[in-house]
């Protein structure tokens, strides 16, 4: 089995560097993380300060359980998570899909933070019980011993989509992402809803399911330019989406925000360097309560009311004005 040092020796960097990253500490930096993260996956390291929980079946440490398909979206959660951690004299490990339930069923940890759409409903209710709390981040879920973090994802999006309309915009695509995730089916509900209020008809060739990655958003958009079809905006289901279709159309030669206006979700990294108009998300903000409910669902303070996280708008230069 994979030791520190083969993690660090496979990465280039010290031991303590890879201590450092994987949990959490802010001397490291976003790169370095990332590839220290991708190495443990591929090794399937399990950090040997769980050594007492294995002998003692107890444990001070707490699971974050994220999917694999953006890893400068969870930077900021985790973050947020490691900072409260931190402060509360817990130690945080990290890891991706296949680790995530050895740690939850096995005593290695005392409660998780889960942020996986892949990891079902039923697996996660019979995980979680008075002595394992769990948070999740993408869902809700009716459990006594599961909390729920969420987004606010339809009055933002109402409010994108209405700011849309003002600005003159009338025919629209919609590029969602996988149609069984809360977060999409919220999204894409407000975006009809607005709409239908204002009497616009949506043409359902102009909705591309995608899967939150940047090439298909890129596909979405090569399609909609064979189409010959174009709408006057594009709005992506989150920023990685959107960012790809803005690739497509710039390599196409269709200028955006000239000839199609593009906006999407999340507020990641390169948001702001493509201009991206999009719905902002406190993401650090979230992993830190996230972390606050899972330590005081752990000391005992159970409360498994859903706290939704509002979000807000930053207009950029992917939309333009058409109209006063």
């Amino acid at each position: 089995m994979a030791g520190i040092k083969d993690v660090a020796k496979a990465a280039g960097v010290s031991v303590s560097t890879v201590s450092n990253a994987l949990n959490g500490k802010k001397n490291v930096g976003k790169e370095t993380r990332e590839r220290v993260l991708e190495i443990c996956k591929q090794l399937s390291y399990y950090p040997n300060s769980l050594g007492k929980a294995l002998k003692t079946g107890t444990s001070n440490t707490i699971l974050f359980n994220f999917s694999d398909f953006d890893r400068s979206f969870f930077l900021k959660i985790i973050n947020g998570i490691s900072d409260y951690v931190k402060d509360n004299d817990f130690d945080l490990i990290i890891c991706t899909e296949k680790s995530s339930e050895k740690y939850m069923r096995n005593n290695l940890t005392c409660g998780s933070i889960v942020l996986d759409k892949k990891m079902k409903d039923e697996v996660l209710c019979k995980i979680a019980k008075e002595e394992y709390p769990i948070i999740v981040l993408d869902r809700i879920i009716d459990h006594p011993y599961i909390k729920s973090v969420v987004v606010n994802n339809y009055d933002p999006m109402c409010e994108l989509v209405q700011g849309l309309i003002d600005r003159g915009y009338k025919r629209f695509g919609f590029v969602g992402g996988p149609e069984s995730t809360a977060d999409n089916k919220e999204r894409y509900h407000a975006f009809r809803d607005v709409l239908d209020d204002n009497n616009i008809i949506f043409q359902q060739k102009s909705y591309f399911a995608g899967d939150y990655r940047e090439k298909s958003g890129y596909t979405a958009a090569k399609i909609l330019m064979l189409s010959q079809e174009l709408p006057d905006a594009l709005v992506c289901a989150n920023d990685n989406m959107a960012i790809g279709a803005i690739k497509a159309f710039r390599d196409n030669g269709v200028r955006v925000p000239e000839y199609i206006a593009v906006t999407g979700f999340d507020d990641c990294d390169l948001a702001e360097h493509m201009e991206l108009t999009t719905v902002s998300i406190p993401n650090y903000e979230r992993g830190y309560i996230a972390a606050q409910y899972l330590i005081e669902n752990i000391r005992g303070n159970q409360n498994v009311e859903p706290f939704r996280i509002s979000a807000k708008i930053k207009w950029r230069n992917s939309v333009l004005v058409r109209r006063k």
